[in-house]
């Protein structure tokens, strides 16, 4: 299978720029298993799509403001985005500089304090922050939201409210779930209120997760490492919906990766073994072929191109089916990508 086969052209203008004035005003396309119409719908149209006794899992991470500036002593400028909070003061990070640092070297950083480069590993460096207060809390009024590379305009202070979801609590994804993005509050009751249920797991979005596949050839393509929590309680949960006949739907592919990742941890190939109790790392790499069995719908947001994220829909509800829906999609000018429009896909007939 290669890279090329998840190919599309999209006009430039679908990339949404902006998210709407509310969060769960965006459109929903509706894909079910062919030959079955999609079915173009608003997002609030969840509360009739889904059924009492369902079961919505979301992603609990909260997106930290990973991004700094700084300089070199020798003057260059530097650019740090944070992948991953290591714990004290050090963090890994993406570097953007003329001219590899090496360890020892340390970054004058714009908001006050130092970054010192202690190693690299691959395309992250490990840096030790000298800065007056934890890093984690530092951040919050030091670092800014590194919005996703397809937005071209500088974050604003709307974007610190909207590029977190409602029911965000777990400091550490330099990215949004961006699923969970259209609900709100209101939404959120009225599906409370249909006897919907909710639960949670926590995967952390690393900055990998914008790093194109460079390999043509997809079994050549080395999956980057995102840390998750699928606890006792959601598992617990999940039985107890199936139990009585009711579906386990999730917020967004990273919520397909934690769980197949729980999954795959006690069984060790793609659908084998119960669903267990998991924390720690993944690299799990999801596509057509790779049987999908700890969801039974899924709601996304429209992928790049050639992303692991559109062959992981794709595994979900069939290539074909699923390239028919984005052409749809293009066709009825849906918005695309972080701040765009949403999909409910259920699987395809084989899954």
């Amino acid at each position: 299978m290669k890279k090329s086969d998840f190919h599309y052209e999209l006009p430039p203008e679908l990339i949404a720029q902006a998210p709407l004035p509310e969060r769960s005003a965006s459109r929903l396309l509706v894909v079910p298993p062919a030959p079955a119409p999609l079915q173009d719908r608003s997002f609030r149209d969840l509360t009739e799509l889904l059924q009492p006794g369902d079961l919505l899992v979301f992603n609990d991470t909260r997106v930290i403001p990973a991004r700094l500036f700084g300089q070199k002593s020798t003057g260059g400028r530097v650019e740090i985005l944070i992948e991953r909070l290591l714990g004290g003061s050090e963090a890994r990070a993406q570097l953007g500089v003329s001219k590899s640092p090496k360890p020892g070297a340390r970054i004058a950083l714009d908001a006050g304090g130092e970054a010192e480069v202690l190693g690299r590993d691959g395309e992250f460096y490990r840096l030790r922050f000298h800065v007056p207060e934890s890093l984690e809390h530092w951040l919050l009024h030091a670092g800014r939201l590194p919005l996703p590379p397809y937005i071209q305009r500088e974050p604003g202070h709307d974007d610190d409210e909207r590029y977190q979801t409602v029911f965000a609590r777990e400091v550490g994804a330099v990215a949004a779930p961006t699923a969970g993005l259209h609900f709100d509050e209101a939404l959120l009751e009225r599906l409370r209120g249909r006897g919907i249920e909710f639960g949670h797991v926590t995967l952390h979005v690393g900055a990998g997760t914008f790093q194109p596949v460079r390999a043509e050839h997809l079994d050549q393509h080395v999956m980057h490492s995102e840390w998750l929590n699928v606890g006792a309680g959601l598992i617990e949960q999940i039985r107890r919906t199936r139990a009585a006949g009711g579906r386990v739907i999730a917020v967004g592919t990273t919520v397909v990766r934690a769980l197949e990742s729980a999954t795959r941890h006690e069984g060790g190939q793609s659908g084998e073994g119960e669903l267990q109790p998991f924390a720690g790392e993944t690299r799990l790499f999801i596509l057509p072929g790779y049987r999908i069995r700890s969801v039974d719908g899924l709601i996304t947001n429209f992928h790049l191109p050639e992303s692991t994220l559109l062959m992981l829909v794709s595994a979900f509800a069939g290539k074909e089916r699923m390239f028919a829906a984005y052409a749809h999609a293009i066709a009825e000018r849906y918005r695309f990508f972080s701040y765009g429009d949403a999909m409910l896909l259920w699987p395809t007939a084989a899954t």
